[in-house]
């Protein structure tokens, strides 16, 4: 468990991301795939139902002893939670009420983080979309971790940490690598989630708030379903830096997994991307793709090639317009 991690720096790259020529080149030859973007009716109701579900959970734990809210916590809390950021990843594209009524997306985003417990949406918002346009963008796309992560987690055993504490990284990121004036968005955001948080505690006690937070914690640190933060981007295959999962959690995370075809077309809701796949299978069939992310997890820490370094990085030509 001691063994460093040969990695010393991140890789380093002079070509522009493959995403935006892929997709014209797609385009060009499949015209008919504009057809799938714009928004998912679904979505919304599909998020009602989480929030719904997770209420009455909150309700249900409220009596249980702390035992069974620990266990409930992570076995069904963690995953409805971090299933539900990966809605907000959805809203944030604004396929819940499309790029015309762009405010409504905004709102809703905020309604959804309620059972998250941690006051984020507004912010995801802004840094999410300086990751699409500047995928590995040195000082702008804060989904790269920080030096201080790449150099000190080096180890098996500090890797296995690293993974735990993901949701404070993916925190404290963007106030190192990119921090932003806080905007009014943001302060509704947070005004509202700990409103809700105190009405909770007032109503039912404290184990639906453990409850909440715990099981956002959990799901986003060592958990099956944190493995698409290692798979989305993380250089397992010198040269290529997005990868695809086609395996079953795809159904409880809103196609999440479809990671190539996302960053080719993030105007496709989720419930599309398998059919941006088939339409163009010639261009996803031959690239590298997971269909286990507790396998992920499991390399990226037992392989002594792999680390917070391994991904990669470049330098930014040009006008950089920010979110």
């Amino acid at each position: 468990m001691g063994n460093r991690v040969a990695r010393e720096d991140f890789e380093w790259v002079y070509t522009d991301q493959p995403h935006a020529d892929r997709r014209k080149e797609i385009l060009a030859k499949y015209p008919e795939i504009k057809s799938l973007m714009g928004p998912d009716p679904r979505l919304k109701w599909i998020v009602c139902m989480m929030v719904a579900v997770q209420f009455l959970a909150f309700y249900l734990v409220k009596d249980l002893d702390w035992k069974w809210v620990l266990f409930w916590t992570y076995a069904f809390g963690s995953c409805v939670n971090h299933s539900m950021t990966l809605a907000i990843h959805e809203i944030s594209h604004n396929t819940a009420f499309g790029n015309v009524k762009a405010m409504r997306n905004r709102w809703f985003a905020i309604f959804a983080n309620l059972p998250i417990g941690l006051p984020y949406s507004a912010s995801f918002k802004r840094y999410h979309l300086d990751h699409h346009r500047y995928l590995g963008g040195d000082g702008v796309d804060v989904d790269i971790p920080t030096e201080f992560e790449g150099w000190f987690f080096c180890t098996r055993l500090r890797k296995f940490v690293w993974i735990i504490l993901q949701p404070l990284f993916y925190a404290i990121r963007p106030l190192c690598i990119n921090p932003k004036p806080i905007s009014q968005l943001e302060l509704i955001n947070v005004a509202v989630q700990l409103s809700f948080n105190m009405a909770l505690y007032w109503l039912w006690g404290a184990k639906p708030v453990v409850y909440m937070l715990a099981g956002s914690m959990l799901g986003m640190g060592l958990h099956p379903i944190s493995g698409h933060f290692i798979a989305e981007h993380y250089m397992f295959l010198k040269g290529h830096e997005t990868y695809s999962y086609y395996g079953s959690l795809n159904l409880l995370t809103f196609n999440v997994g479809y990671h190539n075809e996302h960053h080719d077309f993030p105007s496709i809701p989720g419930r599309r991307l398998p059919m941006v796949k088939k339409i163009a299978a010639e261009y996803y069939d031959d690239l590298p793709q997971y269909t286990s992310w507790f396998r992920v997890l499991y390399d990226f820490i037992m392989d002594d090639q792999l680390s917070p370094y391994s991904r990669v990085k470049r330098k930014l030509k040009g006008e950089v317009k920010l979110e």
